[in-house]
C-alpha cells in the first residue's frame, strides 16, 4: 500500500462531516458505484477489500480481506481474537445464508468453578475467566469454503504487509486505542502501547507478532488457529494468566450455518440472524412500529420516538428472557416475530406515558465494541457482516505470542441455573452483534448494520424507519441524528425497575426532550454512544450501488 494512495484515502476520510442537525444531515450524498462496494469503519480497510474486487475477488473474498486488516487498523474493536456473524446473499442460487461463527465457553467452565471463586453475579469482563473461543477464522474459512474464490495469501497478503511495514492510525480510532495504555496485561500493553502509550492520530503503528499469526493461517489455513501453532500459544497463554481452556476447546470449534429470519416491514424484508444473537430485538420493533404512521407523527418528533423507545422496551424485556443458546434450549423464535404477537405487544403502549418495569411478553409463546462491514460486487453478492472483541480491546489480555487480544464474550453468561442463558460448558453465551439485511421482490436491496452493543437493534430500526418511513437515502439515514434507550432488563440478569434512561443525540430539538420528559422518560442528555452504521443499497432499476457510511466513524463507503 503506496504513501500516496494511503493519503488520498485519508483525505477523504477526513472531510467526512460530523452530525450537528438534521438540515446540514439532509445535505449529505450516498457515494455511488456500478460494479462493486465495501463500506466500514476505517478507511485503510475500505481500500484493502475495494482492491480485492478489482483484482477479481468476489464479495465474500473481499469482506474476509477487509476484515483482516480492520483487525490491525482497529484493534480494540475486533480482531481474530473475537467473533463473526455474517449474512450472505449468494447470487448463483439467489439465496440468503446465514454463518453463526460466535465461540463456546470452555469446558472447563461452570456455575460451581466461579462459585467457588466467590462470583455469583457477572463475571469480571477484564479476566481470562470472561474467554470464549474466538470464531473468526474458522468463519473466514467457512465463507471462503463456500462461497470464496482466492487463497489465504491473497485475502491475508494485504494485512500482513501493513503490519509488517505500518499504517497512520486513523483520528477517531486513535481515541479508543488510548484504552490500551490501561490495560493490565503487560503483554498487550506491549503490543498496543508500545513506550507507555498508544499511538496517536496519523502516527505509524506496527503489529509483526500479529503479521506472524496471519503467516501461519496463511500456511496452514484455520487449523493453524485451531490445531497448529496459533492454539498452542493461546494455550500456553491460558495457561499461564488463570485462563480455563484446554485443547479439546479448540479442538472441538465449528460454526454454523443458519437459516436467517425475517419479518415484513411495508413493502420490504428485513432479515436478521437467529440467538444466541440479539438480531430478532430488531425485528420485534420494526413489527410493532409498523402499527403505527410515523411519517404522520414527523420524524423525530415525540410522538416518533415514544413509540419507538416503548416498542425498544417490549423487545428488549423479551431479549433478557428468551435469547439464549438455541442449541441447549428451545427458544420460542418464530413466535416473537410474528406480527399477531406485535399486535398484541403495540396493545401495551401507552400513547401518553413512558412505562416502568416492562416485563417479556407471554411466557407461553413456547458496552459494545465492534465493526461492521458490507460488500457487494459486480455479479450482486452481497455479504453483511459484523465482527467483535466485545469490550474495547476484549479481555485486554493477549495469550502468547500471537498480536491479538482474546475476547471477553463469556461475560454475557448468567450466574443463574434457572436462566435460560445460564453459565455452562462448552455453551455459546448471549451475543450483541448482529448484521442485517433487507430484500424487496425477491432480490438483495440493503446491506446494512449498526455497531454498538445494546444500540445495535435500536440503530437497525431506526436507520430503517429512515430510509423507508421518511425517504431518506442510505446515507442520510445513518446520518441523522439518533435515540438511544438505555436501561431495560438484561439477559446477564439486570432487571429494569425504572423505565431506563433516554438519550437524544445532539441535532434533536429540545422541545422532543421536554416533550418526552412530560410523558414520563427520564431524560439524560446526549452524551452516549450512538453506533456506528454501514450500508449498501442495490438499484436494480439503474445497476448503480449506493453507500452509507457512519460518520461519527473514520471509514467510508467505496466502489468503483
Amino acid at each position: 500500500m503506496r504513501t500516496g494512495t494511503i493519503a488520498a484515502v485519508f483525505g477523504v476520510m477526513l472531510t467526512m462531516p460530523t452530525v450537528a442537525d438534521e438540515h446540514r444531515s439532509e445535505g449529505l450524498r450516498p457515494a455511488v458505484a456500478e460494479y462493486g462496494m465495501v463500506a466500514t469503519s476505517e478507511p485503510l480497510a475500505v481500500e484493502v477489500g475495494v482492491s480485492i474486487l478489482k483484482a477479481g475477488g468476489n464479495a465474500i473474498d473481499a469482506a474476509i480481506a477487509t476484515n483482516a486488516a480492520i483487525g490491525l487498523t482497529e484493534p480494540m474493536n475486533c480482531g481474530i481474537g473475537g467473533d463473526l456473524f455474517a449474512i450472505v446473499w449468494d447470487a448463483k442460487t439467489e439465496k440468503l445464508y446465514g454463518l453463526n461463527a460466535s465461540g463456546r465457553s470452555p469446558y472447563r467452565a461452570n456455575l460451581k468453578l466461579f462459585r467457588n471463586k466467590g462470583i455469583t453475579k457477572l463475571i469480571p469482563p477484564k479476566t481470562p475467566w470472561a474467554w470464549s473461543v474466538p470464531g473468526c477464522v474458522d468463519g473466514w474459512d467457512r465463507l471462503r469454503e463456500r462461497f470464496g474464490t482466492m487463497s489465504w495469501s491473497q485475502l491475508l497478503g494485504p494485512a500482513v504487509t501493513m503490519a509488517e511495514e505500518g499504517f497512520p492510525v486513523a483520528p477517531i480510532i486513535a481515541g479508543g486505542w488510548r484504552g490500551a495504555e490501561r490495560m493490565p496485561d503487560l503483554d498487550a500493553r506491549t503490543v498496543y502501547a508500545p513506550n507507555g502509550r498508544a499511538p496517536r492520530a496519523g502516527e505509524t503503528f506496527r503489529n509483526p507478532a500479529l503479521a506472524r499469526s496471519y503467516r501461519s493461517i496463511i500456511a496452514g489455513g484455520r487449523d493453524a488457529f485451531y490445531l497448529g501453532p496459533i492454539a498452542d500459544e493461546m494455550l500456553k497463554g491460558s495457561q499461564a494468566k488463570g485462563g480455563l481452556f484446554i485443547r479439546q476447546d479448540f479442538e472441538d470449534h465449528t460454526s454454523t450455518w443458519v437459516d436467517p429470519v425475517s419479518t415484513t416491514y411495508r413493502g420490504h424484508t428485513v432479515w436478521e440472524l437467529p440467538p444466541n444473537g440479539q438480531g430478532i430485538a430488531a425485528l420485534e420493533i420494526l413489527n410493532i412500529l409498523e402499527g403505527y404512521d410515523l411519517k404522520g407523527f414527523g420524524h423525530n418528533s415525540a410522538d416518533h420516538l415514544h413509540r419507538f423507545i416503548e416498542a425498544k422496551k417490549l423487545a428488549f424485556a423479551d431479549r433478557a428472557t428468551f435469547y439464549a443458546d438455541p442449541a441447549f434450549n428451545p427458544l420460542p423464535v418464530a413466535e416473537l416475530i410474528s406480527k399477531p404477537y406485535a399486535d398484541r405487544q403495540r396493545k401495551r403502549i401507552d400513547p401518553d406515558r413512558a412505562a416502568r418495569g416492562v416485563r417479556a411478553g407471554d411466557s407461553k409463546l413456547v458496552h459494545g465494541d465492534t465493526i461492521y462491514l458490507t460488500v457487494v460486487d459486480k455479479d450482486r453478492n452481497a455479504v453483511s457482516l459484523i465482527q467483535s472483541n466485545y469490550y474495547g480491546f476484549g479481555s485486554g489480555i493477549i495469550a502468547g505470542d500471537t498480536g491479538f487480544v482474546l475476547q471477553n464474550r463469556g461475560e454475557l453468561f448468567v450466574l443463574d441455573e434457572d436462566h435460560l442463558n445460564r453459565l455452562e460448558p462448552h455453551k455459546r453465551p448471549f451475543h450483541t452483534i448482529i448484521p442485517a439485511m433487507a430484500t424487496k421482490d425477491g432480490k438483495p436491496w440493503l446491506s446494512f448494520g449498526v455497531m454498538g452493543g445494546d444500540m445495535q437493534p435500536q440503530g437497525h430500526a431506526q436507520v430503517f424507519c429512515n430510509l423507508v418511513d421518511f425517504g431518506m437515502n442510505v446515507q442520510q439515514a445513518g446520518a441523522v441524528p439518533r435515540c438511544r434507550h438505555d436501561g431495560s432488563s438484561t439477559p446477564t440478569g439486570e432487571v429494569e425497575t425504572d423505565g431506563g434512561e433516554v438519550y437524544l443525540e445532539d441535532g434533536i430539538d429540545p422541545a422532543v426532550a421536554k416533550a418526552l420528559a412530560g410523558k414520563g422518560h427520564r431524560m439524560a442528555g446526549s452524551g452516549t454512544s450512538y453506533g456506528g452504521y454501514q450500508a449498501i443499497r442495490i438499484d436494480w432499476d439503474s445497476g448503480k450501488l449506493y453507500g452509507g457510511s457512519e460518520p461519527r466513524k473514520d471509514g467510508m463507503a467505496l466502489g468503483y
